[in-house]
């Protein structure tokens, strides 16, 4: 007995001056834990499989068969019925006000956060901005609902694209400040210094050194403002009056499918049709994303 307690010291002796750690027990499976993450998963696929293959079954069929089985005749007419219906036109307002969101917002944002890094703290009115957009965050959009109507009706750009992609601009620089901040001050100060001692500007240290480095964040915020601007409803509903101007949720919360009644089918296939850009967004971007978000948000 007095050995093999001998012994198994020795052992663990030996492994605290190797740096290594003696052989442990094998783990037991986390059932618990797997159990949860399938239940969590069937949350989230059923109900995608559910609008996906319902919008392949007919209205009758609809009503017939039961809602998880996959349609027998699958068919396109609900697609064919939603694209006649002037989903492109909604298609296209919702891509404009999106894209005239994520573009300027980011382009500004990086621009912001490279100068409140890069000041080091030093100017008064940097800081000053820097807590501006700290406060922004601090503001939902229901509270501003009233003034930005106020502002839009004063600009007069109610009822316009235009007036759509100003406040979303201006929601979305605050997160995009603080994400690109972030990103920027995990830069080597030695770059920055290297830069300036080859003669390069500050413009050209920001598009050619800040910006490279930086573009998982880039792309996180880019995809995160398109989708908060694609998925948005509240300031379509607020700051849009005619039917020509309605971005997509706004168009699917007034779409019916039918002139008798709400067919299901055909509204589920406008639903589709509305999240595939996202999932094709999301599919391109896939890597920078995750890098950004394990980068960024994981600190």
């Amino acid at each position: 007995m007095t050995a093999t307690h001998t012994s198994a010291g020795a052992e663990r002796a030996a492994a605290r001056t190797s740096g290594r750690r003696p052989a442990s027990a094998p783990q037991r499976p986390n059932w618990l834990g797997g159990l949860v993450g399938w239940l969590w998963l069937a949350v989230v696929i059923i109900p995608i499989y559910w609008i996906v293959i319902t919008s392949l079954k007919t209205q009758t069929n609809y009503y017939l068969t039961n809602p998880l089985l996959p349609p027998i005749d699958p068919t396109l007419d609900n697609y064919r019925l939603v694209l006649q219906l002037d989903f492109p036109l909604y298609f296209l307002n919702s891509l404009l006000v999106a894209v005239g969101t994520v573009i300027p917002s980011v382009l500004f944002a990086f621009m912001a956060a490279y100068a409140i890094v890069r000041s080091g703290g030093a100017g008064r009115f940097l800081r000053a901005v820097n807590g501006l957009f700290l406060m922004g965050l601090a503001i939902p959009l229901q509270a501003t609902v009233i003034p930005i109507y106020l502002m839009i009706i004063k600009l007069h750009l109610y009822d316009s694209l235009l007036g759509l992609i100003l406040p979303s601009v201006a929601f979305a620089i605050p997160l995009s400040v603080l994400v690109l901040a972030n990103f920027i001050r995990d830069v080597p100060k030695e770059l920055f210094e290297s830069m300036r001692l080859d003669g390069a500007t500050e413009w050209m240290t920001l598009w050619r050194l800040a910006f490279p480095l930086t573009r998982p964040a880039v792309v996180t915020v880019s995809i995160y403002n398109a989708l908060t601007v694609w998925n948005g409803f509240l300031l379509p509903l607020i700051l849009t009056q005619s039917p020509d101007k309605r971005t997509l949720p706004l168009a699917l919360a007034a779409f019916q499918g039918g002139p008798y009644g709400v067919n299901v089918p055909a509204v589920l296939a406008s639903v589709v049709l509305t999240i595939l850009p996202m999932l094709v967004l999301y599919t391109v971007g896939r890597r920078q994303l995750l890098s950004g978000l394990t980068a960024g948000f994981g600190k």
